[in-house]
């Protein structure tokens, strides 16, 4: 029996954690979120000062990680995938939001200055899609929008489907 893995990604504020959470809840999938992750585990290598946040130590996650996603049935959610093993995924799902909606949900989440100016600017030039399509087969990859609520269901039925689909097709 094959078990599906996938990544979700997207500069932060794209609705990463609110489709993977209902993702998991209408599959069965497991839900990780490698920020929450690594704060539990303190999978840090350090502090970055000009952006306030601590540096990932991008080796221990990929340990901490390892068994799980061989097991397969997993969701991984985070914002740069280059890391990751190219044989987790059969699907990568690139979230994209309007800068209008991005800046008021990264103001909201209290980013300011370069931090918030770097984040809309990795969104404007599609840094994350690119990283995305240069780390894996181009066919897997998939770009959603993610700016209203209807996006949101819209992007849950289109993948829910894509899921059992996938079960159907490798089971």
């Amino acid at each position: 029996v094959l078990y599906v893995g996938f990544c979700l990604l997207g500069t932060p504020g794209v609705g990463k954690s609110t489709l993977g959470k209902e993702l998991a809840s209408r599959t069965g999938l497991t839900y990780v979120s490698v920020g929450d992750l690594a704060k539990e585990e303190q999978l840090y290598d350090g502090f970055d000062e000009e952006y306030e946040c601590p540096i990932l130590d991008e080796d221990r996650v990929i340990d901490e990680l390892e068994d799980k996603m061989h097991e397969g049935g997993v969701i991984i959610d985070y914002h740069g995938c280059d890391f990751f093993p190219e044989h987790w995924f059969h699907i990568v799902f690139v979230l994209r939001t309007d800068n209008s909606f991005l800046y008021d949900r990264l103001e909201s989440r209290g980013y300011k200055g370069k931090k918030l100016q770097d984040n809309i600017q990795c969104e404007i030039f599609q840094t994350l899609y690119e990283e995305a399509m240069m780390s894996y087969r181009k066919e897997i990859v998939h770009q959603l929008p993610s700016n209203t609520p209807e996006d949101l269901e819209r992007n849950l039925d289109q993948i829910v489907q894509w899921v059992e689909q996938w079960k159907k097709d490798n089971n």
